[in-house]
């Protein structure tokens, strides 16, 4: 399951990588599954329908398999969700990737520049040298009101550095993180940090934990998110110093800030479906990330080779297909497009640079979603509640 994966720096520096929750009584409880399902397709339906008055904004020069499967994918979007999309990057290079697809009456407007941040270029230095990147292009049109967000398959610790350069945190926000989407046994949950953040205090632990929170409430429309913290053990006498006094801290803090913290959860408990957030630095989410990619790929590539081993095999697959088909695209991490960046000012959302045009197709229609949700302004007025929490 693969995510963008800047490798941990802090965000509230110029990241240096280029790489860039008691649990209730679940038998009480609908199916999770099939709530993300048809919250899922109802923010599909409403992209469709959506006007197309505001745009997204994307980085068209960004990622491996730029401009190829990026201009498609915007071209695709904006012929499924009906939304328009601003292609930022080399304009007859972008003109020459839409003459090969049926973008008649797409709403996809060109803005051209000539400079790219490349993948090995070390993030701050390219985003304050060039100023007219094509991802920081993307950012100034959230910031200045013509886009709803951005999206980029480039450089994510580039595209993490321009969006805080660019958008600023929300006030009151310690350090941006990264939350990636999981799938488990009934539905999603969400980690975070991926990796913007290596070195936390527990302050910035409680930081993401509430916008965790938010996001899984507002675009997956899971209600009461149970937050847990990845610890060691169960127990709260489990963890490091570091876990341990965030444990603290989200226990006497959580209903002030309406939080339905269930204390810790192990790593085992992601895929489980026993919690929706799990809360960690960006160190400990970047190593759940790169064991959770390799585990993916090593057993979806076990039983596919199982399944063509012998002609019994194969009959048996051809039986078992529709069954596995639902399987591997919830376990595909296209369908989520990417992972946005939370806490600051608007919507950017941070593609895998090995992202095709189905990813991008996602990526685009989630930054609409998370800037149309209110994410950020939820954050902010979640934010304002801890003045009123008495300090450790």
């Amino acid at each position: 399951m693969s995510q963008p994966t800047p490798e941990g720096t802090d965000a509230e520096d110029a990241p240096a990588s280029d790489g860039t929750l008691p649990s209730p009584d679940r038998s009480a409880m609908p199916d999770r599954a099939t709530e993300l399902d048809r919250a899922t397709e109802l923010s599909r339906a409403t992209a469709r329908v959506a006007p197309t008055s505001r745009r997204v904004a994307l980085d068209a020069m960004g990622g491996d398999k730029a401009p190829g499967e990026i201009v498609l994918g915007a071209v695709q979007a904006a012929r499924e969700y009906g939304m328009g999309v601003f292609l930022v990057g080399k304009e007859d290079v972008i003109r020459a990737e839409l003459a090969k697809h049926d973008a008649e009456g797409l709403d996809l407007p060109i803005i051209h520049t000539d400079e790219a941040i490349e993948m090995d270029e070390h993030p701050a230095m390219a985003v304050k040298r060039k100023k007219n990147a094509s991802m920081t292009l993307a950012l100034q049109q959230v910031r200045d009101g013509a886009a709803l967000g951005a999206v980029s398959a480039g450089n994510s610790g580039a595209m993490m550095a321009a969006s805080l350069f660019t958008l600023k945190r929300v006030p009151g926000v310690e350090r941006p993180a990264l939350g990636g989407i999981f799938p488990t046994r009934d539905g999603v949950c969400l980690v975070i940090d991926m990796g913007a953040n290596t070195d936390c205090k527990p302050e910035y632990l409680r930081q993401f934990a509430l916008m965790g929170s938010i996001y899984m409430e507002r675009i997956f429309h899971v209600h009461s998110p149970r937050v847990g913290l990845l610890a060691n053990g169960e127990e709260e006498s489990k963890g490091n110093q570091l876990v341990q006094e965030t444990h603290q801290l989200l226990k006497s803090s959580a209903s002030t800030l309406g939080l339905n913290f269930i204390g810790n959860v192990e790593g085992r408990d992601i895929p489980t479906g026993v919690v929706d957030v799990v809360v960690c630095d960006g160190f400990v989410g970047n190593v759940v990330l790169k064991l959770s990619e390799g585990l993916a790929e090593t057993l979806i590539g076990m039983l596919r080779a199982q399944m063509t081993s012998s002609f019994i095999s194969t009959l048996a697959a051809g039986v078992l297909r529709p069954g596995l088909r639902k399987v591997f695209k919830r376990l595909d991490p296209d369908e989520y497009g990417g992972v946005p960046l939370l806490g600051i000012n608007g919507s950017a959302i941070i593609s895998h640079g090995r992202s095709n045009a189905k990813a991008i197709k996602n990526a685009l229609r989630i930054a609409r979603q998370t800037a149309e949700a209110g994410v950020a302004a939820a954050i902010a007025d979640g934010l304002a509640k801890l003045r009123v929490v008495a300090p450790d």
